[in-house]
């Protein structure tokens, strides 16, 4: 049987990091994020639905999705925002379980499902187990302002924009600190995947 990994944790948290950690384990990642990318190409039934709902003011000239349009509408506006995950989140659920099921069915020991939202969404039932990437509120205000470029008031509204990382850590089965060295983060990930035996 498939051991289903949960992996989540907050803005600039370094789950992206911990996510690649994954295939030196060579455990297979399916990616919420990249996913949300693939729904959102022009063609898809998602893309449509949100040039319907926001215009096509939010398009490049090559009717390409502006993300950082988009995004700008929807930070600013919570209505907007759920109008706006009420379209994507369903269409990448449904393509993340089509290829969790299909890792399953060609007898993968483990697939990652990586979900930022994954306890704000409900999504835990999807997975065995959940591991949260944890950093201190400090250390994640200052990677977001240095990796994204964001003002204080900015990086503070999109960390406020999510559950606090610590409440996430309370209801996950496992958690990595990540506000020390990569090494220091893949050493743990190692300890938790034996200790899960899914090596």
């Amino acid at each position: 049987m498939t051991h289903v990994i949960g992996l989540t944790g907050s803005i600039a948290s370094g789950k992206s990091t911990v996510s690649l950690m994954f295939d030196d384990f060579n455990i297979p990642v399916i990616d919420a994020d990249k996913i949300s990318r693939e729904v959102v190409m022009p063609g898809e039934k998602a893309y449509e639905q949100i040039v319907e709902t926001f215009g096509e003011g939010v398009l490049y000239d090559d009717k390409s999705l502006d993300r950082k349009k988009l995004g700008a509408i929807v930070f600013e506006n919570e209505e907007k925002r759920q109008q706006l995950n009420n379209i994507v989140h369903p269409a990448v659920r449904e393509k993340m379980i089509e290829r969790r099921d299909a890792f399953a069915a060609s007898g993968e020991k483990s697939v990652v499902l990586d979900i930022p939202l994954l306890f704000e969404s409900k999504l835990t039932h999807f997975v065995d187990k959940t591991v949260v990437v944890y950093v201190d509120e400090g250390v994640q205000l200052e990677r977001l302002m240095e990796r994204d470029g964001y003002s204080e008031e900015e990086a503070y509204q999109r960390i406020n924009a999510q559950m606090p990382v610590k409440e996430k850590a309370a209801l996950a089965d496992a958690v990595i600190d990540n506000n020390d060295s990569k090494h220091d983060s893949c050493r743990q990930l190692e300890s938790l995947l034996r200790a899960w035996d899914v090596l």
